[in-house]
């Protein structure tokens, strides 16, 4: 109520700003009137009433006036919300000024509509080329595999390790074209959090004996509402960055109370002013400038994963010690059909 009076308030002081010269002009002309009788010698009975018979007409005019100015106002103000719509409810100009501001709306809502046109065509083509490519480079990296596989020797083990981040970065590419338009890839159904636990352990299972890292893995026993395929590229990420930083030790997945499950590593741990960026789209942090082939793309895409799915994440850490990522799997305002 107090913000309608405010705005109400604003439109009188508006429109007062705006038609103040007519208004004094006004106001002059009733003096004029009122000292050219006098000099007549006229009763002052009827200056008075003759001023008064003006002043009253006057601020009828005004009145009615005002009252087309605070339903224009009122309906440009609703059509704000529409503009990026349409442009179908905007006011017939009464002027010839206010035709000439009509006009150039128009004209630049038509240069707007034929910019956002271009761009999201040059940026369905970007996307069309980039996920053709990742499918592309899949098949060299199939026929890589099995030709390291032919092989035994260290040399093969080494190329075999590196291939697996290559597989990594490219199916992080395709996630990431994929995040805009990934609420029509959701498939929202209950599952057993441990066996998509599992599915990333399977994966990362190399990379831990090769790196000498053990794995404490305890059984969560939840079902979550959740989309596997989504989560386990999240969990995937997660652990990938464990042992990425973790050169000794162990890392550790378990649950918590409410659905909770937590990846802790005893690895180099994030700086303290790092953690509020860390979520950021292309921040590294200290140790993404020392790992130089950091993306600062892997927790981005987690942050805004989980979000669409309702979930939440959360990272505590300490230098030296290591870093504990907490998953809150519990669904919040989400509407599964």
């Amino acid at each position: 109520m107090e913000n309608n009076e405010i705005k109400f308030t604003h439109v009188i002081y508006d429109y007062i700003k705006q038609y103040i010269k007519p208004i004094i002009l006004f106001i002059i002309f009733i003096l004029i009137f009122t000292l050219i009788f006098s000099l007549y010698y006229l009763e002052l009975e009827a200056i008075l009433y003759s001023s008064l018979i003006c002043c009253f007409i006057g601020l009828i005019c005004i009145c009615i006036n005002f009252i087309n100015y605070y339903k224009k106002h009122i309906q440009l103000y609703k059509l704000q919300k529409e503009i990026s719509i349409s442009l179908e409810n905007l006011p017939s100009p009464k002027n010839l000024m206010e035709e000439d501001y009509t006009n150039l709306i128009l004209s630049l809502n038509n240069e707007y509509k034929s910019y956002i046109s271009k761009s999201d065509i040059a940026k369905s083509n970007m996307i069309d080329y980039y996920t053709m490519w990742v499918h592309q480079i899949k098949t060299p990296i199939s026929a890589m595999k099995l030709l390291i596989q032919t092989s035994e020797s260290e040399i093969s083990s080494d190329l075999s390790s590196e291939l697996f981040k290559i597989e990594q970065y490219v199916e992080m590419v395709l996630s990431y074209i994929r995040l805009d338009n990934s609420e029509n890839d959701f498939v929202i159904k209950e599952y057993n959090l441990d066996d998509i636990v599992r599915q990333a352990i399977r994966k990362y299972a190399p990379l831990f004996i090769r790196k000498k890292i053990s794995l404490d893995f305890q059984n969560t026993n939840y079902k979550v509402l959740t989309d596997e395929k989504w989560l386990v590229f999240v969990i995937e990420q997660l652990l990938s960055n464990a042992i990425k930083y973790t050169n000794k030790g162990k890392i550790s997945i378990y649950p918590l109370e409410n659905k909770k499950l937590v990846i802790e590593d005893t690895g180099i741990g994030i700086s303290p002013e790092d953690i509020p960026r860390i979520f950021d789209k292309g921040f590294t942090g200290y140790n993404g400038r020392t790992d130089k082939k950091a993306t600062g793309l892997g927790l981005y895409l987690c942050k805004n994963i989980l979000d669409k799915l309702s979930h939440r994440i959360a990272i505590e850490s300490e230098i030296g010690v290591g870093t504990k990522v907490i998953l809150d799997l519990s669904m919040i305002n989400i509407n599964i059909e």
